[in-house]
């Protein structure tokens, strides 16, 4: 199962390290299990996305390793691959960049060929073979349509796929260089947020998630200033941690103040189930430990 971590530390840029091979479940490690790509994604100071990533294992790639470790931002975003559609590729590889913004999803929608006739010229977009970068690019489609509004983009995307196309999954998180998006839909996979204060639920410690998730992320500066993550397990004991309720799209804004909408309140009207997928699709949909 693809892994996703977002982290907002906005409006304060901070340094944060991500080991990829030294925690004792780290993404080098998960990706022995889900081996077809890593990605980082954060932002300059001017708000330019930089996206760092490989179409192969982290373990295999010293040199990615060492580039992905040091980084400066107010939001982050890291994704493991286990490829459901497409070939190991780097035009597959999440994150993907688009309008300024950056997207990684776990999960899997099906009817690629009515989804690409419902993007109309946001085909453009899409530079590879993934469900995952095509769902990015409606949402893109729709955030222009409603005038910039991120929320009303996405809530007219996901419905519309919820309504016609057959979905597994479609947890994403989306980031901007100063806010984040996050969503889980329907209940197939877990996602949590963790809103943590400064310092940490005991104060004065820095961020050092190292714990049962699938990467380390260092961050000295979280031991000053507050911090909202996103991830596919908890990371750590922390007892914030809390599961994102199905189809509510949690907002964390440029002040770290963390709003909900309701965006789908139903079902998908052609839910799939592991046993309506391939054996592909479905060994990467399944859990790992």
């Amino acid at each position: 199962m693809c892994r996703l971590f977002g982290l907002s530390a906005a409006p304060q840029r901070v340094h944060a390290t991500f080991w990829l091979l030294e925690a004792s479940d780290s993404l080098a490690r998960q990706s022995r299990r889900e081996p077809d790509g890593t990605g980082l994604g954060t932002f300059e100071a001017d708000g330019e996305p930089l996206v760092r990533k490989q179409p192969i294992a982290a373990y295999e790639d010293q040199q990615f390793v060492r580039e992905a470790m040091e980084c400066e931002s107010a939001t982050f975003l890291a994704h493991v691959r286990y490829a459901s559609t497409g070939a190991t590729v780097a035009a597959n590889t999440h994150p993907f960049e688009q309008h300024g913004r950056l997207f990684a999803h776990n999960g899997v929608v099906g009817g690629l060929p009515e989804l690409e006739r419902a993007l109309g010229d946001y085909r453009e977009l899409v530079a590879g073979q993934t469900d995952s970068e095509r769902v990015f690019a409606l949402i893109t489609r729709c955030v222009d349509e409603h005038d910039g509004d991120v929320v009303a983009g996405i809530g007219a995307a996901v419905g519309w796929i919820a309504d016609n196309l057959p979905v597994f999954a479609l947890n994403f998180v989306l980031t901007t260089a100063q806010d984040l998006w996050a969503l889980r839909y329907p209940d197939t996979h877990d996602l949590f947020v963790l809103e943590r204060a400064a310092g940490g639920p005991g104060g004065g410690k820095h961020l050092d998630h190292a714990g049962t998730g699938p990467l380390r992320a260092h961050s000295p500066a979280l031991a000053d200033h507050p911090a909202v993550v996103i991830a596919t397990e908890r990371m750590d004991a922390d007892p914030g941690w809390r599961e994102l309720p199905v189809g509510r799209l949690l907002h964390v804004g440029p002040d770290l103040v963390t709003t909900s909408h309701t965006v789908v309140d139903h079902a998908p009207r052609h839910r799939l189930t592991l046993a309506d997928l391939g054996e592909h699709a479905a060994a990467s949909q399944r859990a790992t430990t």
